[in-house]
């Protein structure tokens, strides 16, 4: 984690740490990035496939592809919000795990959003991130 971001699970808010996330986040320098929300669809066919598992894994790819794009890494992810059509705890139990496998420890700001709908008919996922560009090193 870069030394200018700073997770914080205070005493006097829920302990979100075991479930991966933390209560909040503080960037202290350098440039954020907004990332617009990713849904499940490829970058090549713009093809999004079946079901809530398929599609956050390529959710995943998507913002993996973010982050490469501007030399950062899940460590940097200041804030995530997670948007989803029926979001209940089976949805999450089927979101959450590969989730936390992309996060790799990382503990990012996190918000799980229910929604009637997203931008396209087929889909039932899109998550947005803000993230503290990595300072460059000359």
């Amino acid at each position: 984690m870069p030394d200018t971001l700073t997770r914080i699970n205070p005493s006097t808010l829920p302990d979100t740490g075991s479930l991966g996330y933390s209560q909040i986040s503080v960037a202290d320098a350098g440039a954020l990035a907004f990332v617009s929300g990713q849904v499940g669809a490829d970058a090549k066919t713009s093809e999004v496939p079946e079901g809530l598992e398929l599609q956050i894994k390529q959710v995943i790819e998507n913002l993996n592809a973010a982050l490469h794009a501007i030399n950062a890494g899940p460590e940097d992810i200041v804030q995530l919000r997670v948007y989803m059509i029926d979001l209940n705890q089976d949805s999450m139990a089927i979101a959450m795990p590969p989730l936390m496998r992309f996060l790799n420890g990382a503990r990012p700001s996190l918000t799980g959003v229910g929604v009637a709908g997203l931008a396209g008919a087929d889909l039932k996922v899109e998550i947005e991130m803000v993230v503290q560009v990595p300072v460059k090193s000359s």
